[in-house]
């Protein structure tokens, strides 16, 4: 986990020397990140903003979007959780617990999703009959 996050944070580096040789400005961070995280926040919208418009049209709307956002909330929640080990020194800082921990939540909405089925497919049949 240490070496992805060292990694990132090389690209990030580069990324904003780059940025500077190219049009030679000297922003400080926070100009930079001004502009860079701005960009990058109005292009994700308008991606997510067009995804939802077409789940919102589908049965299970409610549903998906719920899932997509819980799922956004658990990979910040455990990418926090492994920061925080790592600044505290308690517990092991790794990529692979991070996995493990968003394994478990799909694991468990996949049972829930199993059961959710079930019980609609039997309350359509009670229904016909």
């Amino acid at each position: 986990m240490r070496e992805i996050i060292l990694t990132l944070a090389g690209i990030i580096n580069n990324i904003h020397d780059t940025l500077i040789d190219m049009f030679g400005l000297q922003m400080t961070d926070k100009e930079l990140h001004f502009w860079i995280i701005g960009i990058i926040g109005i292009i994700t919208f308008f991606f997510v903003y067009v995804c939802f418009k077409i789940i919102e049209a589908m049965k299970w709307s409610i549903t998906i979007l719920s899932f997509i956002y819980t799922f956004t909330v658990m990979v910040v929640l455990v990418f926090a959780i492994e920061l925080q080990q790592a600044v505290t020194n308690r517990g092991n800082m790794e990529f692979a617990d991070a996995v493990m921990g968003l394994w478990g939540f799909l694991v468990f909405f996949m049972i829930y999703f199993v059961l959710a089925v079930i019980i609609y497919i039997i309350v359509k049949m009670v229904k016909r009959k």
